[in-house]
C-alpha cells in the first residue's frame, strides 16, 4: 500500500478514497493498524488542509470504532480547521459506518477551549450530515460563535448575518448556552461580514421581532450573563443586546432587582446600562432599595456613573421633599470620593436639601510614608535531583521564560548531565517530546535564544543531538570570541556584531553549556546567581573559583559571572582572588579592584516610524508617529567590544528581541543601561497596546546602579500603558524606588508631561496609578512628579485629556504634604477664565498652593 500512503501524505483525497473502495473489511482494519503506526512514526507529523481531510477519510474508512478514529484525528499534530467533512461523510456512507455521530461528539470534546475554531467546522459538518443534536460543551458553543464570522470555503458566509442565523440548525440548541459560556462574548463582537457589518445583538433583536426568538428569554439571558460577569470586552455584546431590545418600563420593573445589583456591583458599562434603565422608570423604583444601592454607587471610581447617581438623587429629593433629608444623607457618602469635583458636587447637593456633611481634613505630612524596602531575596538553592530538574523544565516550557528559572535549569543541566546522565535522559526526553521541543527550530538559526536553549535541552536528553550540534556551537563560540569583554581600554579595535549584545552573551553561554554536557562531574555554573535579581555575591564567586583550582574555566560563564557582581572595590577579597594564582582568579581580582563595566552616557532622542514596506502595509498606520527613547554610548576612551554599552534607538515598528524578562539578570548592576535596552518594549505597552511589555519594571527597580533618563522614561511609559497589569507594574516599581530613595520624581514627571503633550501617550491612563501611589503613602513623590508633569501639559496648545485629573490630584497632594512647589503655567491657566474643568481644577491647585 505504498501508493496509498504517498497519496495520504500529499493530501490527494480522491486517490485515498479510491484505494479504500476496493478493500474488504479485514483488509481495511489491517490498513487501519498500519495507518496509526504511520502517523505515530512520521517525523514531519503535521496534517492540515487537504492532508487532514485525507487522513480523516482514511481513519473513517479503515478504523473500527469512533474511539480509535477520535484518538487519531484528535492528535495535536492534526489540524482540522480547513478539513472538508463531505468526503469523510461519503466514505462513511460507502462503508456503512454507524458511528460517525459518535466520532463528531468525541472530536467536539477534544476541541481546544482557547481555539475552538480548530476543527469546529469539520465537526459541525459531520453533525449536520448525521442530523443529530449538537453538543453543548463550552468549546463547541464558543466555536459556534466564532464560526458565524469565519467559515472556510462556505458561500453562506457571504449572506447577511440575520439570514445565516435564521437558517442556522444549531440556533435553538446553542443560543441559551451562549449566555452561559464564559468568554463567548469575545467572539460575538466579531460577527458580520464585508459591508454587512451587523452585530449579533442586532440580528437577535430582529429575530425576536419576527417571533423567531423569545424576547423575554433574550433579556433574561443578557442580564444573567451580566450578573455572572466576565471580561469587559466579553460583556459588551450583551450590554448592546439589552440596549437594542429597548426594554419597556414594565420589563424593567419586572427586573428591577437585577438592575439594582448590576448598578452596585457590575463593571462600569454594565452599571451605566442599569442606571439608564432604572432612571427611565421616573420614580417607580422602590426608594429604600435605591438608597441602599446608592451608598455603593457613590464610592465607585467611575466618575460618570457617580455624577449620574448624584443627579438622580438630586431630582428625587426635589420630587419627594418628605424624604429629602434622608436622600441628602445618602448623597453625603460621596463627600469622601477621591475626585474633588464630585466631592464638591456632593456637598452642594446635600446642602441644597438641608444636610451639612462634615468634611474631614487631615493634617499635612511633609514626606512619603512608605515602609522600608524589603531586602532582595536570595536565589533558591541549586537543583540537585533529576525529578526536580525535569519538573522545572516542564514548567519553563509552558510559560514565558523567567531569568531565575532559566538559570536554575541551566545550572541543573550542567550538574546532573555530568553526574547522572542515564537517569536524566530517561526522564527528560519524554517531556521534551510532549512539548515538541525543537520541532519548529531552523537548524541555521544561530543567534536565536529559543533555538539554542532547545538545543541544550535536547543534547542533555539525547546524546545524538549533542553530536549533531557540536560543530554549530563551536562556530558560534569562534564568532563570539572575537568580541571580548575586556580590556575596556586599549587593545586592538574590533568590529562589533550588529545583533543585540545581550543576545550574543546569552547564546555564547548556551553554546558553552551544550559543550560542557560531555564533561564528568561538573560543579555547576560559575555565574549561577545568588540573588533573585540575578546578582552574584563576590564571595560566592571566589569560593567557586577556589574549588575550581587550576582546572580550565569556561570563558563566557566567567564573563557572565563578572557582569553579575555588584559595583565597588573590595581590595581584601581581590587580594585573596589574586593569591589563587589562576587566570580566573586574576580576572576576579582585576574586577574587584575597579576594572569593571563602566556606566554609559545616556542621551534622550526621538525617533519616527519605520519605512513603509510595499504599497500595502496594514500595520504602518497603527505605529506611533514619534517615540522618545534613550541612546547610550561608552564613556570616552572605553572600548565597547561586546556592544553592551551601546544602544542605538530604532524607529518604531522595528522588531525587538522579546526576551526582556531575561536581560535584568545579565546586567543586574546597570539599571539605566537595562532600561535603555528594554525601552522599546516598554514604550510599546503605552503606544501600541502591547500586553505585559512593562511588567519588567519592578525587576528593574530591584536592580542596582544609576537609572538615569532611561529608567525615568520607562516609568513614564509604564504609567500610561494600555493594560492594567502593566500600569500596576509601573506603580510597584515607582513605590519601590521611592521607598529606597532612588526615584527621581521630577524627571519622571517631566518625561510624563512631555510625552503626553507631544501626543505620544494617553495621559488619562496615568491618573489611577498615581492616585494609588498617593494612597500607598508616596504623597510627596507623587506631588513632585505632578508638579513637574503639569508645565508641559499646560503649555500645550490644547492640554491633553486627563490634565484636569492631574491638576486635581496635584491640589490634593499639595494640601496633604503642605509642601509648596511652583508650577509654571498655572497662573496663565487660571487667567483663562470660564467654567471649563481645566480652569476649575487649576484654580483649586492655585488655592491649595496659596494656603
Amino acid at each position: 500500500m505504498t501508493g496509498f500512503f504517498e497519496s495520504l501524505v500529499r493530501g490527494h483525497v480522491p486517490a485515498v478514497g479510491a484505494a479504500l473502495a476496493g478493500l474488504d473489511e479485514p483488509a481495511r482494519r489491517a490498513l487501519g493498524d498500519e495507518l496509526v503506526a504511520h502517523v505515530r512514526r512520521r517525523r514531519d507529523n503535521w496534517w492540515w488542509g487537504k492532508e487532514a481531510t485525507a487522513l480523516a477519510v482514511a481513519a473513517v474508512g479503515t478504523l473500527s470504532t469512533a474511539t480509535k478514529a477520535a484518538e487519531l484525528l484528535g492528535r495535536r499534530s492534526v489540524w482540522l480547521r480547513e478539513a472538508d467533512p463531505e468526503p469523510v461523510v461519503e466514505t462513511a456512507r460507502q462503508r456503512g459506518v454507524a458511528w460517525l455521530a459518535d466520532l463528531a461528539y468525541r472530536l467536539a470534546e477534544r476541541l481546544p477551549r482557547n481555539e475552538p475554531g480548530e476543527g469546529w467546522h469539520f465537526v459541525a459538518g459531520l453533525l449536520v450530515a448525521e442530523k443529530v443534536a449538537p453538543p453543548t460543551g463550552d468549546a463547541f458553543v464558543t466555536g459556534w460563535a466564532q464560526a458565524m464570522w469565519w467559515h472556510p470555503g462556505n458561500q453562506q458566509q457571504h449572506l447577511p448575518l440575520l439570514d445565516r442565523l435564521r437558517a442556522d440548525p444549531f440556533l435553538d440548541a446553542l443560543l441559551p448556552r451562549l449566555f452561559e459560556v464564559d468568554g463567548a462574548g469575545l467572539e460575538l463582537a466579531s460577527w458580520g461580514f464585508g459591508d454587512d457589518r451587523q452585530t449579533v445583538p442586532r440580528a437577535l433583536v430582529a429575530l425576536a421581532a419576527e417571533g423567531r426568538l423569545d424576547r423575554s428569554a433574550l433579556l433574561d439571558g443578557a442580564l444573567g450573563r451580566l450578573l455572572r460577569g466576565d471580561r469587559p470586552a466579553a460583556l459588551r455584546p450583551f450590554v448592546d443586546l439589552h440596549d437594542l431590545l429597548a426594554p419597556t418600563p414594565g420589563e424593567v420593573t419586572a427586573r428591577a432587582a437585577t438592575h439594582l445589583r448590576l448598578l452596585a456591583d457590575g463593571p462600569g458599562p454594565v452599571a451605566a446600562m442599569s442606571q439608564r434603565a432604572l432612571r427611565s422608570l421616573a420614580g417607580d423604583v422602590e426608594l429604600e432599595s435605591l438608597l441602599d444601592v446608592s451608598r455603593a454607587v457613590l464610592i465607585r471610581p467611575e466618575k460618570t456613573l457617580v455624577r449620574g447617581q448624584l443627579s438622580w438623587l438630586d431630582r428625587l429629593a426635589r420630587q419627594r421633599p418628605d424624604r429629602a433629608a434622608q436622600i441628602a444623607a445618602v448623597v453625603a457618602v460621596a463627600v469622601e470620593h477621591p475626585a474633588a469635583d464630585l466631592r464638591d458636587r456632593a456637598v452642594a447637593v446635600a446642602e441644597r436639601h438641608g444636610h451639612r456633611p462634615v468634611v474631614a481634613v487631615a493634617a499635612p505630612v511633609a514626606g512619603d510614608e512608605l515602609p522600608p524596602p524589603a531586602p532582595v531575596a536570595a536565589a533558591p538553592p541549586a537543583i540537585a535531583e533529576v525529578d526536580e530538574l525535569v519538573e522545572e523544565v516542564s514548567a519553563l516550557l509552558g510559560r514565558r521564560w523567567q531569568a531565575l528559572a532559566v538559570e536554575r535549569v541551566l545550572d541543573g543541566l550542567v550538574r546532573l548531565a555530568t553526574t547522572d546522565p542515564d537517569r536524566l535522559q530517561a526522564a527528560l526526553l519524554p517531556v521534551l517530546q510532549r512539548h515538541q521541543v525543537g520541532a519548529y527550530d531552523h537548524m541555521w538559526a544561530v543567534f536565536n535564544l529559543s533555538v539554542q536553549l532547545h538545543g541544550v535541552l535536547l543534547a542533555a536528553a539525547a546524546p545524538a543531538e549533542a553530536a549533531t550540534r557540536r560543530d554549530r556551537w563551536a562556530g558560534l563560540l569562534d564568532e563570539c570570541d572575537r568580541q571580548a569583554l575586556r580590556p575596556f581600554r586599549g587593545g586592538p579595535a574590533v568590529e562589533r556584531a550588529r545583533r543585540s549584545a545581550l543576545t550574543q552573551v546569552y547564546c555564547a553561554r548556551l553554546a558553552e553549556i551544550g559543550q560542557r554536557l560531555d564533561a564528568r562531574r561538573d560543579r555547576g555554573l560559575l555565574a549561577a546567581p545568588t540573588s533573585v535579581t540575578g546578582a552574584l555575591d563576590p564571595a560566592a564567586l571566589y569560593d567557586r573559583l577556589a574549588a575550581l583550582g587550576d582546572r580550565p574555566f569556561w570563558r563566557w560563564d566567567l564573563t557572565q559571572a563578572l557582569l553579575r557582581l555588584p559595583a565597588g572595590v573590595d581590595e581584601p577579597l581581590a587580594s585573596r582572588a589574586a593569591a589563587l594564582g589562576t587566570p580566573a582568579g586574576d580576572e576576579l581580582a582585576s574586577w574587584l579592584r575597579g576594572d569593571v563595566l563602566p556606566a554609559p552616557a545616556q542621551q534622550v532622542v526621538t525617533v519616527g516610524r519605520r519605512n513603509r514596506s510595499g504599497s500595502y502595509d496594514w500595520g504602518y498606520n497603527r505605529l506611533p508617529v514619534r517615540r522618545t527613547l534613550v541612546a547610550t554610548t561608552p564613556p570616552e576612551g572605553v572600548a565597547d567590544r561586546l556592544g553592551l554599552l551601546t544602544v542605538t534607538p530604532q524607529p518604531s515598528g522595528r522588531h525587538y528581541d522579546g526576551w526582556g524578562d531575561l536581560w535584568p539578570a545579565v546586567l543586574p548592576g546597570h539599571r539605566g543601561l537595562l532600561a535603555a535596552h528594554l525601552l522599546p518594549e516598554i514604550a510599546a505597552a503605552a503606544q501600541e497596546d502591547a500586553r505585559e511589555g512593562a511588567t519588567i519594571l519592578p525587576t528593574l527597580a530591584e536592580c542596582t546602579g544609576a537609572g538615569g533618563p532611561a529608567l525615568d522614561l520607562a516609568l513614564a511609559y509604564g504609567l500610561c500603558a494600555r493594560h492594567e497589569v502593566d500600569r500596576a507594574a509601573a506603580l510597584d516599581a515607582l513605590l519601590m524606588l521611592a521607598a529606597s530613595g532612588d526615584l527621581d520624581a521630577v524627571a519622571v514627571g517631566g518625561h510624563l508631561g512631555a510625552l503626553a503633550a507631544d501626543g505620544q501617550v494617553t495621559l488619562t491612563r496615568a491618573s489611577t496609578p498615581l492616585r494609588d501611589a498617593v494612597a500607598a503613602g508616596a504623597r510627596l513623590s507623587a506631588w513632585r512628579l505632578l508638579a513637574a508633569a503639569l508645565p508641559p501639559l499646560l503649555a500645550a496648545p490644547t492640554p491633553p485629556r486627563g490634565t484636569p485629573d492631574l491638576l486635581t490630584l496635584a491640589a490634593e497632594t499639595a494640601t496633604a504634604t503642605g509642601v509648596r512647589i511652583e508650577v509654571p503655567g498655572l497662573a496663565e491657566a487660571v487667567a483663562r477664565g470660564g467654567g471649563s474643568r481645566l480652569v476649575t481644577e487649576a484654580r483649586r491647585l492655585a488655592r491649595a498652593l496659596a494656603t
